[in-house]
């Protein structure tokens, strides 16, 4: 196993941090370096300390595996010719790798801080809440690892490993004991973290709501895709995610897309978040999203994701047609607006300073997308004045906008710094307190199909009505509903994929032919009935536009698919890798 050691460097920046990308699962932080010997000597510096767990070791995976397992393969998205589509994905993906990679640099940064701060010279409380910020996050790099991989090893102390020099050697442990072990990791973060924690950072309560939907997806490991989920772990899932709803005084807000707008960056509906900044200094601590997920020219700063678009099933789940005329289309549900874009679609939180002014939409303040692909005259700086238009790049008529913060005037609006290729300072929204809500009713449905509990239903109401104010209360809600309403209120933001793992630990016949249903496809001719309804002011005509049920992927769905390969490089290093995991008893062999 390659021991490279990585630099850190920590750095006192408003949510900034100074870690470099990282080499393999047993690198951290270098012990030696005069940043880390010296430091950790008061309040300020133990709180900045733990920065980089907020952002930096996270980099590599957010504009690499994030979305590209969570939203391509679960088919939220349709990139083509990428191997997440057609589940061919092997070792040697350099985005596996680099995902890799970044999960385990997580890890090892969180055990390194962790030690150091053992011995900090700080108070006791601002000691507890950072060793606690450390722990949470160290789940959490866990809790990916295991629904990517499966068996993975378990570092616990990176320094004592490379010391008794085994690094070659761990042995994969069963996922069952991983999720014990991630279990073990959140019960002491919620013993050290205070219930209310400075704004932004991980609290007692996203510690909880994590164990929560830790505690739902451990229920099925057992299973072997075929039976029921244990009893006792769906009853800690609606215990611990019960007590976030009742009792941490949280609430949701009042309209689903405020979540997504930088004003909200750290608002309390995000339990957990990467909290980036696009400080100059430090590559790695800005969000890598906006470049992969952005339309070129769209934010002021070159991107390459117009060709990213949501997927045909995702838009049909939206009950959305990109067929239908935008001035017929009947569209209830506010999140489909503020995942994906549309022709027809106009915004006011988007480029704030100008005014979209055109024979369809009329005059307004805002973002318009239309005008926007094909507009010259109507660009988001100057920068971009005169550049002919490329009209539609998606294959499904629509374009991502969570995640995206607008055009250069507003990032500096927001948060006083100017954003660069791949460098924007918007949070990403790990663990939101919705998700606690579904995980709710998902954990009392449990075994059964369907609930007619009055607590679980109005959790699943509370995540449906914001969305959509017409919903009434229903009588009963059934484990599809709860599985469609979390694909919904969670588009783009990492989780789908990791939905259906779940799901394929206790029934993946169910999985799979989810799967198998799935409209993962293009749609033949939207370009040109875009451009033809621009130009002529508002006539939609469809003629033999389609969808191309011919440019689906042909995929193989087999039991298998729900465990992405351990990266080549890694087994090279180590062979156990490739071997067969092992039992432990992660209580008896480890402690905090």
């Amino acid at each position: 196993m390659n021991t490279k050691y990585i630099k850190f460097a920590a750095v006192a920046l408003v949510f900034g941090c100074g870690a470099t990308s990282c080499s393999n699962f047993l690198d951290r932080p270098d012990e030696d370096s005069p940043s880390m010997s010296n430091y950790y000597n008061n309040d300020t510096e133990v709180k900045d300390g733990v920065l980089s767990l907020y952002s930096s070791v996270w980099n590599d995976f957010v504009c690499r595996g994030y979305y590209k397992v969570g939203d391509i393969m679960s088919g939220n998205v349709y990139s083509g010719g990428s191997p997440y589509m057609t589940f061919t994905v092997n070792g040697s993906d350099e985005d596996i790798k680099s995902s890799s990679q970044s999960l385990w640099a997580a890890n090892a940064h969180a055990n390194t801080i962790y030690t150091y701060l053992k011995s900090a010279n700080c108070s006791e409380a601002v000691r507890n809440a950072a060793m606690g910020e450390c722990l949470a996050w160290k789940a959490m790099a866990y809790f990916y690892l295991v629904r990517m991989f499966g068996d993975v090893p378990i570092i616990h102390d990176n320094t004592a490993d490379i010391g008794s020099n085994n690094y070659n050697s761990v042995p994969l442990v069963q996922k069952a004991d991983i999720y014990e072990y991630i279990v073990m990791t959140l019960e002491k973060a919620i013993e050290l973290l205070p219930e209310q924690n400075e704004t932004g950072r991980i609290d007692r309560w996203g510690a909880k709501g994590l164990l929560a939907k830790v505690y739902l997806t451990k229920s099925g490991v057992n299973c072997n895709g075929k039976g029921q989920r244990d009893a006792n772990d769906l009853a800690m899932a609606a215990k611990y995610a019960k007590d976030v709803i009742d009792n941490s005084g949280k609430s949701l807000m009042e309209n689903y897309e405020d979540v997504f707008i930088g004003y909200n960056n750290c608002c309390e509906e995000s339990l957990i978040g990467w909290r980036w900044n696009c400080n100059p200094d430090i590559y790695t601590c800005a969000n890598p999203l906006t470049s992969e997920l952005c339309m070129d020219g769209f934010g002021g700063v070159y991107a390459w994701g117009g060709w990213t678009a949501p997927s045909a099933d995702l838009m049909a789940a939206f009950d959305i047609d990109p067929l239908t005329d935008p001035s017929q289309r009947v569209s209830v549900d506010s999140r489909r607006k503020a995942s994906f874009m549309m022709a027809g679609d106009t915004y006011s939180y988007f480029w704030r300073d100008k005014k979209y002014d055109n024979p369809i939409n009329g005059t307004g303040s805002g973002f318009d997308y239309l005008q926007f692909l094909y507009d010259n005259n109507y660009y988001c700086d100057d920068n971009y004045a005169g550049i002919n238009k490329q009209g539609l790049q998606s294959m499904s008529g629509a374009n991502i906008a969570k995640h995206q913060y607008g055009n250069i005037k507003d990032h500096e609006l927001m948060f006083g710094q100017t954003p660069t290729q791949q460098r924007s300072s918007m949070s990403t929204h790990v663990l939101r307190l919705s998700d606690v809500y579904l995980v709710y009713a998902e954990a009392v449905i449990g075994n059964s199909e369907s609930t007619t509990d009055a607590s679980a239903i109005d959790a699943f109401y509370q995540v449906r009505h914001r969305a959509i104010k017409s919903y009434a209360k229903p009588a009963s809600i059934t484990l599809d509903d709860v599985l469609k309403e979390r694909r919904l209120e969670f588009a783009f933001e990492g989780d789908y994929w990791y939905d259906l793992v779940r799901l394929s630990y206790y029934n993946v016949e169910k999985a799979k032919n989810i799967i198998k249903n799935q409209k993962r496809g293009t749609y033949y001719g939207i370009a040109d009935i875009y451009k033809t309804y621009w130009e002529s002011g508002g006539t939609w005509t469809v003629g033999e536009a389609r969808y191309d049920a011919s440019t689906e992927p042909a995929i193989n769905v087999t039991d298998a698919l729900f465990t992405l390969p351990m990266p080549t490089e890694d087994a090279e290093y180590n062979p156990n890798l490739l071997g067969d995991p092992v039992h432990v008893d992660v209580r008896a062999t480890y402690s905090y």
